[in-house]
């Protein structure tokens, strides 16, 4: 899975200063025959080892060759102006479906989508009203409600902390999400929640992120939930140091801090990368929107066992009849994004 194709992208190389990774390997007959595509993915700014976003989707992506032995080529954008050259270069060299990771990549989508409408494309928590986009979105305000259901439970302060990254509707989705969820499990409880900056660097700056979460413990919390890409790994830091829990997001991050990581809120986008190029395999691709909250087992509360520990069978309980409530509809998480504002 290592060979790369650089001599395919020698010219991109130069005049973008990308980095460039592309895996690949010896097809079977069989599957070459079946399957006629050029998948590849292009990561936002934060780059795939992130431990977070970007990279649940590239394991998720890896996933995908070593079941299928089809390559997948990867491209790591050093900023946001080299995402739409990035997606039209894949455009350009016949790879689709061509997939891009997160909603700052929305306009450079639309942009490449337009110029090349043969290209599938996928995007992965954005939204692009184009004929040839795939649209995969999370109910983030579900899987943070069942996550803050766990911080309640397992506070003992009566306060628990939220620290998110960009200042944005899809992050504050998060945090009313979480709000929601600690206060259906204790109406009496405090949250402290605060973004870490305005601007796209506010994905990637731990000691802000551990500097929030200070200053959260010091007031009383004792559970912090980080929405907030690389910053988050600040925030994990600084709640081990200081012994209190904290709670991941997007890919299982317990492993990270274990003993003090009570859960992390999992959302499925390496599936998500996985599911577009398998149906593009199969023949079976389609723009639109795809949908996945609870209901779907897109988003969630990890349990394995670097928190088997810190999760008590009440925990456990109260976790899937949320679940099971969401699912039946008894009870229904308000989406900050459907009118920007938080029921409480």
């Amino acid at each position: 899975m290592k060979n790369a194709k650089y001599s395919h992208f020698s010219g991109l190389i130069k005049k973008t200063g990308l980095a460039i990774f592309a895996s690949t390997v010896v097809l079977a007959a069989s599957v070459a025959q079946a399957a006629d595509i050029k998948p590849a993915v292009v990561y936002d700014t934060a780059g795939k080892n992130d431990k977070s976003f970007n990279e649940a989707v590239y394991n998720g992506i890896m996933k995908f060759g070593n079941d299928t032995g089809i390559a997948v080529t990867e491209l790591e954008p050093t900023n946001e102006a080299m995402m739409e050259q990035s997606l039209k270069k894949f455009a350009q060299r016949g790879y689709s479906p061509v997939v891009a990771v997160g909603f700052t990549m929305a306009n450079a989508v639309a942009a490449a989508a337009a110029e090349y409408p043969d290209t599938q494309f996928t995007i992965i928590d954005g939204v692009v009203d184009a004929p040839n986009v795939q649209n995969v979105v999370f109910k983030e305000q579900e899987g943070s409600f069942l996550v803050g259901i766990m911080a309640a439970m397992a506070s003992s302060s009566g306060t628990v902390g939220f620290v998110g990254g960009m200042d944005i509707p899809l992050i504050s989705r998060f945090e009313c999400g979480y709000k929601q969820g600690v206060a259906h499990a204790d109406s009496s409880m405090n949250v402290l929640a605060q973004m870490t900056g305005s601007t796209p660097a506010a994905w990637g700056n731990p000691t802000k992120g551990g500097e929030i979460t200070r200053s959260q413990v010091e007031n009383g919390a004792d559970v912090v939930y980080a929405a907030a890409g690389g910053t988050g790994m600040g925030v994990y830091q600084t709640a081990a140091d200081m012994g209190v829990l904290a709670i991941g997001v997007d890919s299982n991050q317990n492993y990270i801090q274990p003993g003090t990581m009570l859960t992390s809120m999992y959302k499925k986008v390496g599936l998500a990368a996985y599911e577009s190029f398998e149906a593009a395999m199969n023949g079976t691709w389609e723009a639109g929107f795809k949908v996945n909250g609870v209901a779907e087992d897109g988003v969630g509360a990890a349990m394995d066992e670097y928190n088997a520990d810190l999760v008590s069978a009440d925990m456990l309980a109260a976790v899937e009849a949320a679940r099971a409530g969401i699912i039946d509809g008894s009870i229904v998480v308000h989406d900050y994004m459907s009118d920007n504002t938080c029921p409480l």
